[in-house]
């Protein structure tokens, strides 16, 4: 039985067969691979992924769909369902480890829990992700442009970030607001450490401030520090936040911390 979308989780079903064949060619997975798949919805998209890798990790927080999920698993002994908020799921402890992601992600929680699985799954060196199309465009977006922000540079720094395809809302049941895209990460780095994740996030806490009165205010160092930094790296000690580079933002980390 077709289960009812919950809106609250931000669930929208792919319902187009042509797409879900799509994103499993463009996930490009091996027959080694351990994906995990955040928001398995109603399977479609698990049970295509499961023909093509060795184990799946399904997380899911409905327990209607949780349910139906089990039942695939039963059919499907390479998957597994995790029941629960993917937020709040302990995601070490996934058993075999992850090496890649593919999922139709919870729009609620597209950013974070992507941020979260580049830094807490040093295993996974691939995402194929489907998200809402303004997320997409804050993850690609360039130093200086108007999306560009704090999610922009954290996922830049461990990531190389591609727009595989945009996907219309009529592919979805319900038929979602917006447009949404197709996202392929390639793992290049380590994910940020969260000294310099903080420093990111306190830059753009206060984006109509210069960067150093953003991180002062945001609790960080100084304005004087900052500025000083950015002196010595030669970058303007007036610049904002949204005028440095992913790897300007390393720079001005390590210099803070020479200070």
């Amino acid at each position: 039985m077709r289960r009812r979308p919950a809106v609250r989780l931000g669930q929208n079903f792919l319902a187009d067969q042509n797409l879900l064949q799509a994103i499993v060619r463009d996930a490009a997975l091996a027959s080694d691979d351990v994906a995990l798949e955040i928001g398995g919805g109603e399977g479609a998209l698990t049970e295509r992924v499961a023909s093509q890798v060795a184990y799946v990790h399904v997380i899911e927080l409905d327990e209607r769909l949780a349910a139906s999920l089990d039942q695939l698993a039963e059919s499907h002994p390479n998957v597994s369902v995790v029941r629960g908020d993917a937020m709040k799921v302990e995601l070490a402890a996934l058993e075999p480890s992850p090496s890649v992601v593919t999922s139709n992600l919870p729009y609620a929680i597209a950013t974070p829990v992507l941020l979260r699985t580049i830094a807490e799954l040093p295993s996974v060196h691939a995402w194929t992700v489907m998200v809402q199309r303004e997320i997409a465009d804050r993850l690609l977006a360039a130093p200086g442009s108007r999306t560009y922000g704090a999610p922009s540079v954290l996922v830049q720094l461990a990531c190389d970030v591609e727009l595989l395809r945009r996907v219309d809302p009529a592919v979805f049941s319900p038929r979602p607001r917006v447009e949404s895209a197709l996202l392929r990460l390639e793992r290049r780095a380590a994910a940020a450490p969260e000294t310099l994740a903080k420093l990111v996030r306190a830059g753009f806490a206060h984006r109509r401030k210069r960067l150093a009165g953003s991180v002062e205010l945001a609790g960080g160092p100084s304005r004087e520090a900052v500025r000083a930094a950015l002196r010595s790296l030669g970058i303007d000690e007036d610049a904002r936040a949204e005028a440095l580079a992913p790897d300007q933002f390393t720079e001005l980390g390590a210099a803070l911390e020479g200070r």
